[in-house]
């Protein structure tokens, strides 16, 4: 994710880098366009990943998945690093944008699947919040570099990429593939091997077996009423009730509203925004930006420990709402300044920076990481890799058109521009508040049966769709089921000479751990 955030954010710098521009032809109004689909068509490159997951993903697994995509980044990156022209350089950024595609839609899906329901929300968050540190690293980054000057002040901080892709190389390969993953292919003794391996204990833990039965009764569930791609978009439902479609749209719902919430307009431009609509100088904008990305790295710590107390429903509603009102402000702040004299004129823009600054605020707690856990949550066994993946694809085809009309709209619309962003964060409240059930507090089994219940489509009057903590009925349910494989498990003399065997070795090396409760 941090290498995500870096490739995401080290652009941000480069097309305001005068080098850059000069080598690849893109200076003055003329080439607006040009200059935007360059940075924008890496979008597409991610589009493409994030689609070519879907099936890759279920086929090869996580870990292999992941390997990949950074395979392919590698490639893109060379390609970006040693380009001459516009043609070579769109070639990289679609190249190392399908590696990138293939990532994002693949790492959410292995960090849900490997975690517990109450650490979940919290995982995902934090490597939300790494997406971060690597824009905030790449800010500061473009920020140094560009008083070299030269080809070295652009070259350089996409070299430096390489850092996070040697990191993955070296570290995927020796990281657990997901336990869910090898039950729905058949691979169960592999699986609980590892789910017992993640909660410190033996694979005949009545917990580990409890949980092992759980995820081959959703995925036997889905294998016998799961319908394929092409009989979902024929409108047909089968014969157990999986609201397989339902869920990907709410999945994919997320990520839309992510980018429709207009946060590449900054996160790929604000040098430039900072620059033409605020009149900044070129050196002063690209510092407010780095800084702006060290203050939108911290306050998004605060989503770590509220994501599950709070709920995924609650902080998208009060980001959108707060993001709304700072949108809101930015309108209002720069249409002044363009009817103003010249020194009050820059007084008044000058103004709307406090509110970029706390926009990124709002957005690091509630958007940056929910949208991201959402699709990997809401989604069936089966649909898991698919949700997210469609997701992801959803991502970036509208972060695509957000970073294609940007340049555009600010040049063309002029304050204008901003009303846009304003209306589709006020609309956010409501639709999450009517449709979106709360996923804090569940196991993924808790969410498929919430389904195969026939959960309204108006979430809102169901009280245990919406409800913050996990609903009692599903505590219930897993209490028994615990109860009854230890019962079972005891009733077995073999697997009780191994539970005392590893109760005593335990007690050897000085440690009870998981077995104290046994």
């Amino acid at each position: 994710m941090m290498l995500f955030g870096y490739d995401q954010g080290v652009f941000g710098g480069v097309v305001v880098t005068e080098d850059y521009l000069v080598t690849m032809d893109l200076q003055g109004p003329s080439r607006t366009k040009l200059l935007g689909t360059v940075t924008a068509i890496y979008d597409v490159g991610c589009f493409f990943g994030a689609i070519a997951a879907f099936s890759l993903g279920e086929m090869l697994g996580r870990k292999k998945t992941i390997l990949l995509g950074t395979s392919i980044m590698s490639v893109g990156a060379i390609l970006q690093i040693t380009a001459f022209g516009v043609p070579q350089m769109i070639v990289g950024r679609i190249v190392a944008g399908i590696g990138n595609g293939l990532n994002t839609a693949t790492a959410p899906v292995w960090q849900a699947e490997t975690s517990k329901a109450a650490w979940r929300g919290k995982l995902v968050v934090i490597e939300m919040i790494l997406n971060i540190a690597g824009f905030s690293l790449s800010n500061w980054v473009t920020y140094g570099f560009s008083f070299v000057g030269g080809p070295v002040s652009w070259r350089m901080p996409l070299v430096l990429q390489f850092i996070f892709i040697f990191v993955l190389f070296t570290t995927t390969p020796w990281l657990p593939e997901s336990p869910r993953w090898l039950i729905a292919h058949g691979r169960v003794e592999e699986a609980e091997k590892i789910i017992a391996d993640l909660e410190a204990t033996t694979i005949d833990d009545p917990w580990v077996v409890t949980e092992s039965k759980e995820i081959q009764w959703a995925a036997d569930f889905e294998r016998e009423n799961g319908m394929s791609w092409t009989d979902l978009v024929k409108g047909k439902t089968g014969a157990g009730n999986t609201s397989t479609i339902r869920r990907l749209l709410l999945g994919a719902g997320t990520q839309a509203m992510q980018q429709l919430a207009g946060i590449n307009v900054t996160s790929y431009y604000l040098p430039t925004v900072l620059v033409e609509s605020v009149k900044l100088e070129n050196s002063l904008a690209r510092l407010l930006a780095a800084c702006n990305s060290v203050s939108y790295l911290l306050f998004s710590l605060i989503g770590i420990p509220n994501v599950e107390r709070w709920g995924r429903r609650k902080m998208m509603m009060y980001a959108a709402a707060g993001q709304c009102f700072c949108y809101l402000m930015i309108t209002i702040l720069i249409r002044y300044s363009e009817i103003l004299e010249e020194n009050a004129a820059t007084k008044v823009a000058s103004a709307s920076i406090a509110f970029f600054f706390l926009y990124y605020i709002f957005f690091g707690i509630g958007w940056q990481g929910v949208p991201w856990l959402y699709p990997t949550e809401i989604n069936s066994l089966a649909y898991r890799t698919k949700g997210a993946a469609l997701g992801t694809a959803t991502n970036w085809a509208f972060n695509f058109m957000v970073v294609e009309i940007t340049p555009i709209g600010i040049q063309s619309l002029q304050w204008k521009f901003y009303i846009i962003w304003t209306i589709f964060n006020a609309s956010f409240v409501p639709i999450v508040y009517l449709f979106y059930p709360e996923t804090a507090d569940r196991t993924l089994e808790d969410i498929d049966r919430l389904f195969r219940d026939d959960a309204p489509i108006l979430v809102f009057r169901d009280k245990d769709a919406i409800s913050e903590k996990r609903p009692l009925k599903y505590v219930e349910h897993y209490e028994n089921e615990v109860r009854r494989n230890s019962s079972v498990i005891n009733a077995n003399p073999e697997a009780m000479k191994k539970r005392l065997a590893s109760v005593a070795k335990a007690n050897e090396e000085g440690g009870w751990g998981h077995d104290e409760k046994v």
